[in-house]
């Protein structure tokens, strides 16, 4: 199984996705996370941030993603994975693939800000500091037309996602 991930920055994918794993292990269940920001160093470090960049960058992981699943491995990818398209291409390319859309309203993503992306989005225009290309504020998010779960960070905790997403998961 390939579970694809999307959700803004902040809005929990890397830290549900490392809950998760580790709820599977308890079980015996292989799991790998595919972090698009590790993994961005790395295997996309040629990739900018253009629709186009992006959504090759999604369509190198779920490869990576499709070799491991391929070995009964549930394969996490946690990325931003902004696009409605490619996330329906890569569910129409490879077996077993379902998109969970980890949703968290802006305020709450503003107010958790650790790395200050939404704060340097949100300067003026002109502003030596200003992000111009941040997911979801001046980047467009395009909220799934299609998604297998929902999960609600900034309605729910860490664990009950978590126990939300493994009862998903055990019932595949």
């Amino acid at each position: 199984m390939i579970i694809q991930f999307c959700g803004l920055s902040g809005s929990g994918k890397t830290t549900l996705a490392e809950r998760i794993n580790a709820l599977l292990k308890q079980q015996n269940i292989k799991c790998e996370i595919i972090d698009g920001d590790v993994y961005r160093k790395v295997l996309c470090a040629d990739l900018g941030f253009s629709k186009e960049d992006r959504n090759e960058n999604i369509r190198r992981l779920a490869f990576v993603a499709s070799k491991l699943s391929a070995h009964g491995v549930i394969t996490i990818i946690c990325a931003i994975n902004p696009y409605d398209d490619i996330r329906l291409e890569i569910t129409q390319k490879y077996p077993d693939v379902k998109t969970v859309y980890i949703d968290c309203n802006i305020d709450e993503l503003v107010r958790r800000d650790t790395k200050q992306l939404y704060h340097k989005a949100l300067l003026p225009d002109g502003h030596p500091d200003k992000i111009n290309n941040l997911t979801g504020i001046n980047d467009p998010f395009d909220v799934p037309s299609k998604c297998d779960l929902v999960i609600k960070t900034d309605l729910e905790t860490i664990e009950e996602s978590a126990q939300k997403l493994l009862q998903f998961i055990l019932a595949q």
